[in-house]
């Protein structure tokens, strides 16, 4: 029986390893060739479709939503961890960020619309698609951190305590720097998100294809910029092209992060 398992397990990760890559031979194949320096110029037109627009706007798109989000995720989770001791308040958020991580994109992009774009009047904006983003993210960036708090020893902060350090000191100075790769592992999770979403970008930020000048500008991001590029029918090569170079920036992303996690724990 345990072997049979075994096989199973071993024959599924071989087909997941295969669909994914297929998937990037297909992306690689059909995008590689369409690539051309017209995609670097920095001015959007419809001669170059170029990305640069785009891979712009998806920096600051990750920046501002970790900017909002973390504060809130991070100290949300140590309150549970750390500090709530009624059972229904802690089971109730838990029960409201599973809910919250399993909500379709276009949900988050509809509230975003009517929310932020129309409520609160920014319009289809780089601020209005960061926060509607930032709601997304937030269910992850909550329970890897609580999970990672948790699965400190808790004799080293016993032992904190023992020695006369504060609450808080013992939380940032012994059970933080524990937990550290648990929680960047949600950030970097949630950073995919964001570099990936394209839904509730575009109801949220809009689809305009230029730098964002401001919080308030329209823009769009590299993931939403291959969806316009193919589904307009006029910019289906280059779109391929900017799905290569958005895998490209995925794979540097992840590698960044992880000398980022590695020097960091050092």
């Amino acid at each position: 029986m345990k072997k049979s398992f075994k096989i199973i397990i071993y024959v599924l990760s071989l087909l997941g390893f295969a669909a994914g890559g297929i998937v990037i031979a297909y992306i690689l194949l059909n995008g590689i060739p369409n690539i051309s320096p017209s995609l670097f110029e920095f001015k959007y037109s419809s001669q170059n479709v170029s990305i640069i627009p785009a891979l712009v706007t998806t920096f600051l798109s990750i920046l501002i939503s970790l900017l909002v989000t973390l504060p809130i995720g991070i100290f949300t989770a140590i309150y549970l961890s750390q500090y709530a001791k009624n059972k229904f308040i802690i089971k109730s958020v838990r029960f409201a960020t599973e809910i919250l991580s399993s909500i379709p994109s276009i949900v988050y992009g509809l509230f975003g619309y009517l929310f932020f774009v129309d409520a609160l009047h920014l319009g289809y904006s780089l601020i209005a698609g960061c926060l509607t983003v930032s709601i997304m993210i937030l269910p992850t960036i909550i329970r890897t951190t609580e999970e990672a708090i948790l699965n400190v020893n808790p004799l080293q902060a016993h032992a904190s305590l023992a020695l006369g350090a504060t609450k808080i000191q013992t939380i940032f100075k012994i059970i933080i720097p524990e937990a550290i790769n648990g929680i960047l592992g949600g950030i970097f999770l949630s950073t995919g998100r964001i570099v990936g979403e394209s839904a509730a970008l575009i109801y949220t930020m809009g689809t305009v294809a230029k730098t964002p000048s401001s919080i308030f500008d329209s823009a769009r991001t590299m993931a939403v910029h291959m969806y316009v590029l193919s589904t307009e029918g006029f910019h289906v090569k280059e779109a391929y092209a900017t799905a290569v170079l958005l895998l490209v920036f995925v794979i540097l992303l992840n590698f960044v992060s992880a000398k980022i996690s590695k020097a960091i724990v050092k």
